[in-house]
């Protein structure tokens, strides 16, 4: 019965709560002015710290213990590791990365989607790949977006939101790949 009764408190936070607010319900630390779009935080979402004005995307994934620990035993038994993720401020991190345990991730930082952070990111760098790899510093990205892309002043709000994309799509595409 009292398994009974934790599923359905569980099933009502998922369905009456924020994804916000679903996460801090698990225990995951969230800052102010955040955009978290999952609601899967792993097993131990205590374990997660995550600064002010971060962007969690869709598909990213958590992983604060050692599965893999389950092959490994003596007559001790099997051995276990469970480590912390913390997040800084001003940190998107893009679809489908997996955050593995004992990250660090500083502030000013963009994680590329599909990426593996398998080391520690200090602060101010936009890293991607698996496993990621530092691409470029934040500040030069910054100076190219400021100079390059198009700014909320320079957009017609009157337009509804396709039309106003199709106003101002940049029509080029990327350089092919090097055989």
């Amino acid at each position: 019965m009292k398994k009974l009764l934790q599923k359905l408190k569980a099933y009502y936070h998922w369905y009456t709560k924020s994804n916000i607010e679903y996460a801090r319900h698990l225990g995951v630390e969230i800052g102010e002015n955040c955009r978290i779009y999952i609601r899967d935080f792993g097993s131990e979402p205590w374990l997660i710290k995550i600064g002010k004005k971060v962007t969690v995307t869709h598909g990213v994934r958590f992983i604060n213990h050692d599965g893999s620990t389950w092959l490994i035993s003596d007559e001790k038994g099997r051995r276990q590791l469970f480590r912390r993720i913390e997040i800084g401020n001003n940190v998107f991190i893009g679809m489908n990365s997996i955050i593995l345990p004992g990250i660090h991730i500083g502030d000013n930082v963009i994680i590329a989607a599909g990426s593996v952070v398998t080391k520690s990111i200090p602060s101010g760098y936009i890293v991607g790949g698996n496993p990621a790899k530092i691409i470029m510093d934040f500040d030069s990205y910054e100076k190219k977006v400021l100079e390059s892309y198009v700014s909320n002043q320079e957009l017609d709000f009157s337009k509804d939101y396709k039309n106003r994309v199709l106003e101002i799509v940049d029509e080029s595409f990327k350089a092919d790949l090097k055989p």
